[in-house]
């Protein structure tokens, strides 16, 4: 799971509450589970691979 808490589950905060939670709008949450940790960073880093492709 991936959000962007500044504009999902904070949204309702003014900009003045968001910065005093940390949840800038640069922030975003990710939920990973019980997965193998390798696992996860090749899924991540083939993700991030394929966002740079034009």
């Amino acid at each position: 799971l991936v959000i962007h808490p500044a504009s999902t589950t904070h949204q309702q905060l003014s900009a003045e509450d968001l910065a005093a939670a940390g949840v800038g709008e640069d922030l975003i949450r990710l939920s990973v589970g019980l997965e193998d940790p390798e696992d996860i960073i090749n899924d991540l880093a083939r993700a991030l691979r394929a966002s740079q492709k034009g």
